[in-house]
């Protein structure tokens, strides 16, 4: 009877989290640009 047990290895229940990170490093790029445009802008006055 135990032969027909599958083993859980922890992969099978995981989401796929490509797209968060993407979004992630998409939305910390903005910020980045944003705070050297205002950084610039304060420099510049």
């Amino acid at each position: 009877m135990r032969r027909n047990q599958k083993k859980h290895t922890g992969s099978e229940n995981e989401p796929n989290l490509k797209g968060t990170f993407i979004s992630v490093g998409v939305l910390g790029l903005i910020i980045i640009i944003s705070w050297f445009g205002v950084f610039a802008l304060f420099i510049s006055r």
